[in-house]
């Protein structure tokens, strides 16, 4: 089998009954804030375009990149895709013009000519990327087995684990997120909680790696770069322990430290070899370390080569016609009535606070009240939860009818945050469910979450098996210190002798202490 590395978390796969190219992304996402590290765009995009099949792993826009899907990759390809609850994804891809389709049954095994298999694990909870993320496992004609997890992030790996030893794992290990740099923080606190984000996201990989125990793994799926100057500090160049952000060689020599030996740095054009006895690796570059130790130059002629593709996109922001609360009014409004549980679970009103362009000055403040189910101008209340954005962004989502903000605005980071008290994940779930059918089956999800009756003992506590939050097995990822368990799949905390959840509303667990 042999994988050549597309940048991100991309990748052309040749095998015996084709070739299959995962994931191209390679034009700005988010608002012109992501860019993929290092810079994909010189690879010959037609000719890998010319795939036997796509994947397509989920619709965040690291992932499923519109333009270069419409301009680039045939539309004769089959696309495998993952079973998702909604025909999103399809949907999308039919719009392009592709219109031949292998639908796989997650944790099913589909067979291709040429002896080739593969198996798609669709993960399907709300909060699992816009609604959906998955995983693909492929097991070439020669018994070659690998598997592309990107950034699923499964309960665990034994679906892919019982089908035989793993040869090439490829998996995220960098940040995919806004928190904590987006939030109105203390600098010292900031950096603390940073660097706690960064801690788990090497911890939980390396949980995965020791999974899957693969005989190479490949780090994928990030970092992204920032080439904008207003967000050009979230670049990890100025050896900050919080950012979130760290490169491959970053945590090649975190996998060093920790006893691993195996791991291959998948470049733009990197091609690996994968054999059941071993790996060939061939680079674009004559040293790797020495790559990542010039980022700062390189980032910097990124930029300059970026600079008018960011300027174009922010002159297509203002929509100065649109009257924001009124558009907000009628497309959103009535979804509030039907959100039952999410409302229930964000319990009062959230405030967004509009600036002006490139400005700190706010123009407008409107608040979503979950509460009364009514959108309206904020009158001065207290809100727990309150986001600062630039009006015309919220424009550019009214003008293109984003019904996902969470994979446009709230992942670019432009935007800042300030809340009282936890974390509420209701909050993001909504604004990822602004349609009618994505709210229909969030709210049908929540609904038919039933108590987890299974227990295990833990540190001398007898708790329920199975994660409140995305039922992770506490058996293995549950660590308990002075009566508080931590979830080390996404770092969530509970307090043992009242079951309640530091971490987020809601979410309580089943414990009592041990005999």
């Amino acid at each position: 089998m042999r994988i050549t590395g597309c940048g991100h978390a991309s990748m052309f796969i040749e095998t015996a009954a084709g070739s299959i190219l995962c994931d191209p992304w390679v034009n700005p996402a988010y608002f012109a804030s992501w860019f993929p590290f290092p810079d994909n765009s010189g690879l010959d995009w037609k000719t890998l375009g010319q795939c036997d099949y796509l994947y397509v792993s989920h619709l965040h826009r690291d992932h499923f990149d519109e333009d270069n899907l419409r301009d680039n990759i045939s539309k004769d390809t089959t696309v495998l895709l993952p079973e998702y609850p909604t025909s999103e994804l399809e949907d999308e891809l039919r719009a392009l013009g592709f219109h031949k389709f292998i639908r796989t049954v997650s944790g099913e095994i589909t067979e291709l000519p040429g002896g080739v298999k593969v198996m798609i694990q669709a993960l399907t909870s709300p909060t699992d990327g816009p609604i959906g993320d998955s995983s693909i496992w492929v097991e070439d004609a020669d018994g070659v087995r690998m598997l592309n997890q990107n950034d699923a992030r499964p309960t665990d790996l034994s679906e892919f684990t019982k089908l035989g030893q793993i040869h090439a794992h490829l998996l995220q290990f960098s940040g995919a997120i806004w928190y904590p740099m987006v939030y109105q923080l203390p600098e010292a606190a900031k950096r603390a909680f940073g660097k706690q984000k960064r801690d788990r996201q090497f911890d939980r990989s390396l949980r995965y790696i020791d999974d899957a125990k693969a005989s190479h793994v490949f780090p994928i799926a990030g970092p992204p770069c920032f080439l904008d100057d207003s967000l050009w500090q979230f670049n990890d160049i100025f050896g900050d322990e919080g950012n979130i952000f760290p490169d491959q060689q970053v945590y090649a020599d975190y996998l060093a430290e920790n006893g691993r030996d195996n791991n291959v740095t998948l470049l733009p054009g990197t091609v690996a070899e994968v054999t059941v006895d071993g790996c060939r690796v061939t680079h674009p570059v004559s040293d790797v370390r020495e790559f990542f130790a010039n980022k700062e130059q390189y980032l910097r002629e990124y930029q300059e080569r970026q600079r008018p593709v960011i300027e174009a996109a922010k002159r297509s922001w203002e929509h100065p016609e649109i009257n924001v609360l009124a558009e907000l009014r009628r497309r959103f409004e009535p979804l509030l009535p039907e959100a039952e549980f999410i409302a229930a679970g964000i319990g009062g009103p959230v405030r967004f606070d509009l600036t002006a362009a490139d400005s700190d000055e706010v123009v407008e403040s409107i608040v979503f009240d979950f509460g009364e189910r009514e959108i309206r101008p904020y009158d001065g209340e207290k809100c727990r939860y309150r986001f600062t954005t630039e009006r015309r962004l919220i424009e550019h989502l009214l003008h293109i009818e984003e019904i996902d903000w969470v994979n446009s605005l709230f992942l670019s980071c432009r935007f800042s945050a300030a809340r009282i008290g936890q974390y509420n994940e209701f909050v993001y779930t909504f604004f990822k469910c602004l349609s009618e059918e994505r709210l229909n089956y969030a709210e049908g999800w929540y609904a038919e979450q039933k108590p987890d009756e299974e227990n295990i003992s833990l540190a001398g506590w007898t708790v329920q098996r199975r994660c409140p939050h995305l039922k992770a097995d506490l058996s293995r990822f549950g660590k308990v210190e002075d009566g508080v368990l931590t979830c080390q799949m996404h770092g969530w905390k509970w307090n043992l002798d009242s079951g309640k959840c530091l971490t987020s509303v809601g979410h309580d667990i089943r414990a009592e202490r041990g005999e």
